[in-house]
């Protein structure tokens, strides 16, 4: 009788730090990462800014990237000069320096990700990224994991799920 108490005692501890484990690392990886610079995103879009209009990389490589300090600048030597956020990314234009941001969402590196054929296949950056104009500060919307991209590949038209599906489409 002992025992079996034991057993399930033990039993139920393991299932409460697994489950802490899980809500931990999703809490982690949902969370805001600090910046260098108070960016603001809704400032943009509210001008008419489009996501690939700065994040131009999106378009012709892997990777959508992150704006050059040279590309915040081709705007801001003649927009919003007298702003305290413009006059922070031009001290870092003066020194010849990046801007350190922090990566928001980044795949380990088995995985192998092209933004290019998800937005040739007509996904616009808000489904995985969300409403990024309406964040302070940009954080993850989503799990970015293997089930999460599964899930979205076996919505697609069944002629291309043997594709989507195919292990070598992900990791390289």
């Amino acid at each position: 009788m002992n025992r079996s108490r034991l057993l399930v005692s033990l039993f139920i501890l393991i299932i409460v730090i697994i489950s802490g484990g899980v809500i931990l690392s999703r809490a982690q990886v949902l969370a805001k990462p600090e910046q260098p610079i108070a960016f603001n995103h809704q400032t943009h879009v509210e001008v008419g800014v489009q996501c690939l209009f700065c994040h131009t990389s999106a378009l012709r490589s892997p990777i959508a990237g992150i704006p050059s300090v040279q590309t915040c600048m081709g705007c801001h030597e003649q927009i919003a000069t007298d702003n305290p956020v413009v006059q922070q990314v031009a001290g870092y234009w003066e020194r010849q320096e990046p801007i350190p941001w922090v990566r928001v969402n980044s795949q380990p590196d088995f995985v192998y990700f092209d933004h290019k054929p998800h937005i040739g296949a007509g996904l616009n950056c808000e489904s995985c990224h969300g409403n990024v104009s309406t964040m302070d500060v940009v954080r993850p919307v989503v799990k970015m994991d293997m089930g999460w991209c599964l899930n979205c590949h076996l919505e697609q038209p069944q002629e291309r799920i043997a594709r989507l599906t195919d292990c070598l489409t992900c990791h390289k």
